[in-house]
């Protein structure tokens, strides 16, 4: 059974042009919602607030530098 949904017009040129020769809009969703999405993939669609994306940002941040400091002390390089 098909339904009908609504897309903005940057996510319908978005799927146009991840849409492959003789391929459905539907096979286009479903082959791009299989692959699995990425945090970057949701980054600036409104799904996450500007808020939680800093604080994400920042975690990656935090981690760098750990791995940073952990690199530096297993090497020998404090």
């Amino acid at each position: 059974m098909a339904k009908t949904i609504a897309v903005s017009n940057d996510v319908y040129e978005l799927l146009l042009k991840s849409k492959l020769r003789n391929e459905s809009f539907s096979e286009t969703i479903h082959r791009a919602l299989k692959k699995g999405m990425k945090l970057s993939d949701i980054a600036g669609s409104r799904t996450v607030t500007k808020e939680d994306w800093q604080k994400v940002t920042r975690a990656f941040e935090l981690q760098k530098n750990l791995d940073e400091k952990r690199k530096k002390r297993l090497m020998g390089r404090d």
